[in-house]
């Protein structure tokens, strides 16, 4: 039995991902699942492999599978991320679409409210992830990247404990661009984000209290937003080059 409708547009690919994505959000295929192969995919359709290739490349483009090679190779459903909308807030920066003044301006105003939130979600285990966080920020990291990841969890255990999940991909999104920002600015990290920023806003959710932790947030906003303006500042002034 097909599972698959035969192709007969200008544009075939286009209908082609259509198809496929609708498969796999419906959970005919599902996480780890292997597509047909092109040449079955292009029996089904009644396509070209071209048109076959084009909409795979699509798909894997948009995170939606994984193209593996050897033996057991072909193409693999994923399990769909923030991953994606993280990488386009980057490509949009280094195009100059965005710009930090405009995240920073964006953070200032959800920040704050997710911290407000957080502190009216605590739960034991939520505190316990909270108190770990912090503690790992006190450690010395190995390097500059390492010290970004401990720094940003707090922000990505703030933004899960609100339930909310467009909170958590925004967050995910600006982090991932701020994280791109500071390696390009390679500054230190000791200076740039000290230890024990984020303390106060994790001892405010920790004690359950929405006001003090939306405070906490913007305060700690405020303060780093204006590192990060000036580090973007220094990088379009000197325009370098960047490798994916």
């Amino acid at each position: 039995m097909a599972i698959f409708k035969p192709i007969k547009q200008l544009r075939v690919f286009e209908e082609i991902v259509t198809q496929l994505k609708e498969s796999i959000l419906t959970g005919r295929f599902k996480t780890g699942d292997k597509l047909p192969t092109e040449r079955e995919l292009v029996e089904e359709f009644q396509v070209s492999r071209v048109a076959i290739r084009e909409a795979l490349r699509t798909l894997e483009n948009s995170g939606f599978i994984v193209t593996r090679q050897g033996a057991s190779g072909g193409a693999y459903v994923t399990d769909l991320s923030f991953e994606f909308l993280a990488n386009a807030f980057v490509d949009l920066f280094l195009a100059d679409k965005i710009s930090i003044p405009e995240l920073h301006r964006v953070r200032l105003i959800m920040e704050p409210e997710i911290a407000k939130l957080a502190a009216l979600a605590i739960t034991p285990e939520y505190a316990h992830q909270l108190k770990k966080a912090l503690e790992a920020e006190e450690t010395p990291a190995a390097s500059l990247s390492e010290d970004i990841k401990i720094k940003t969890l707090v922000h990505y255990i703030l933004a899960e404990m609100c339930g909310n999940r467009f909170f958590e991909a925004i967050v995910r999104s600006s982090m991932k661009l701020t994280h791109t920002l500071i390696q390009m600015a390679n500054p230190d990290p000791s200076t740039m984000h000290p230890a024990g920023m984020h303390r106060p806003i994790v001892e405010a959710v920790l004690a359950g209290d929405p006001e003090a932790s939306s405070i906490a947030m913007r305060k700690h906003t405020l303060e780093f937003g204006e590192t990060l303006i000036k580090m973007e500042k220094t990088y379009r002034e000197k325009k370098p080059s960047f490798s994916f």
